[in-house]
């Protein structure tokens, strides 16, 4: 019954983050659904999930959305997604989370002192290479979009629709790598669609909490979630 409970809190409270900012659900739900299912199990049902949401959005948030930035992103991933594996099966993953956690947080903190980013189409193909190598590596492709994107001063409509876009094309990819290379099961199958009706309500408040929040505080969040997923990558490996 925890288990039911716990499922059921961090489900909706991830769709609620990902509906209202573009991001968030890997950073907020793959750490917790490891501690109620096997890695494979829970890095697919994650994935489903956020397809899931991405799908359910795409036609609203459309018009935010930047094609030629998102068609940018999506050609950059493709040299990045081989580069991410080749780095998974050759590289000591501890060594490389603990690198990619302080790049994170010292990237942020100087964010944080109003450093800047100028956007250019390289830059574009370049976090489309570092989040595709990111999320065949250690799984979260949303990182190096989020610190590119903020420092950038990418408004809250274009970031949460450019992203959503853009991981509709590397969650269905990392899905069905997943499923060829590591297989999958039933269960995971079953966890997922358990797990869509709390989606749905998350989207549905997400929406709503969407329209409350303002650049600045959309800024904040950005900052802390950014914070967190540093600190929990350094603090898994010690």
């Amino acid at each position: 019954m925890e288990t039911i409970v716990l499922f059921i809190i961090v489900i909706l409270l991830a769709s609620i983050l990902q509906t209202s900012t573009g991001f968030g659900f890997s950073i907020m739900a793959t750490p917790l659904l490891l501690l109620m299912f096997e890695p494979r199990e829970a890095v697919q049902i994650n994935l489903v999930l956020s397809l899931v949401i991405s799908i359910s959005l795409i036609r609203k948030i459309r018009k935010d959305i930047d094609v030629s930035v998102l068609r940018r992103l999506i050609t950059g991933s493709l040299t990045g997604l081989p580069i991410g594996m080749i780095a998974f099966l050759m590289i000591d993953m501890t060594g490389l989370k603990v690198v990619v956690s302080i790049l994170i947080l010292a990237l942020t903190f100087l964010l944080m002192l109003n450093f800047r980013i100028h956007k250019s189409k390289k830059r574009d193909l370049a976090a489309g290479g570092i989040s595709g190598a990111f999320t065949t590596s250690i799984g979260m492709p949303g990182p190096p979009l989020l610190l590119y994107f903020a420092g950038t001063d990418t408004t809250k409509e274009k970031l949460r629709g450019t992203t959503l876009a853009f991981y509709l094309w590397i969650y269905a990819i990392s899905l069905i790598v997943q499923v060829i290379f590591a297989g999958t099961t039933a269960d995971i199958w079953k966890s997922s669609a358990a797990g869509l009706p709390i989606v749905l309500t998350g989207l549905f408040l997400g929406q709503v909490l969407f329209r409350w929040i303002n650049q600045e505080l959309f800024r904040k969040l950005m900052y802390i979630l950014l914070i967190f997923t540093g600190m929990y990558l350094f603090l898994q490996q010690i």
